[in-house]
């Protein structure tokens, strides 16, 4: 029988990993630590001796999407700020990974000091980008690929930490031929469900007694109730069943 090749031998060890990481000197912590919106990060190039990273702002309004950006530009880790079309909302109910969640966005260009930066730790040690990177409420978490086992993983984690002096938690281990995990439970949820669901949770809907009936959220969301009640047993039976 045919031995396999060296290319699919390393495709069937091939691990995903979603990392919850912190470090230090990282302005992207710092400024959604401080405000009520997140970043989605999708890639970093140097440039110039400079890191310039490409991300989308978001947040439920567009105030708290203005007043991150804000902090962005006055935060001393940061060289220059600029705005540019996000580009990454998603018409048709998407669940991918690069669909930022929230009401309101905004692209950004944004250059900083290159050893602020984790993303070369990472990748030095083979562990490379699968999807955007979220940060929100000081944290960022990466979805990473790599060929080595599961034992050699944690070796080359620890090198991570001692490098960046960073805080890496693993969140899940799978492999990908299973099929993309959403890095937060809510990334599972369609635009209209999430947007039933939020306005459900801000109009007081799950708190006891009620703030809101389904019938007055189907009138202020211009739908049935059995509408909003399918949307909302949908969006409860992601988060509570994210995997």
């Amino acid at each position: 029988m045919a031995q396999p090749s060296t290319d699919i031998a390393r495709e069937a060890t091939c691990l995903r990993l979603v990392l919850d990481i912190w470090h230090p000197d990282c302005w992207t912590l710092e400024v959604t630590e401080r405000t009520d919106a997140g970043l989605l990060g999708h890639g970093v190039y140097e440039v110039d001796g400079l890191a310039t990273g490409r991300f989308t702002a978001f947040g439920d309004t567009t105030a708290a999407v203005a007043e991150l950006i804000d902090a962005v530009d006055a935060s001393p880790l940061t060289t220059s700020v600029r705005t540019v079309p996000s580009g990454h909302r998603s018409s048709s109910g998407g669940t991918g990974a690069d669909v930022a969640p929230g009401n309101a966005t905004r692209g950004l260009l944004v250059a900083y000091e290159e050893a602020n930066s984790i993303t070369t730790s990472l990748v030095s040690r083979g562990l490379i980008p699968d999807a955007p990177v979220r940060i929100r409420d000081g944290c960022e978490r990466w979805a990473v690929l790599t060929d080595e086992r599961r034992d050699a993983v944690r070796a080359l984690l620890d090198e991570v930490r001692a490098e960046a002096d960073a805080e890496v938690d693993v969140v899940r281990i799978t492999s990908p031929e299973a099929g993309a995990t959403p890095l937060f439970p809510e990334d599972s949820l369609s635009d209209r469900q999430r947007e039933v669901f939020e306005v459900a949770r801000e109009r007081g809907y799950y708190e006891r007694p009620r703030g809101v009936s389904a019938a007055d959220l189907a009138a202020e969301l211009g739908v049935s109730k059995a509408t909003v009640l399918e949307h909302l047993r949908k969006a409860e039976s992601k988060l509570l069943d994210p995997s």
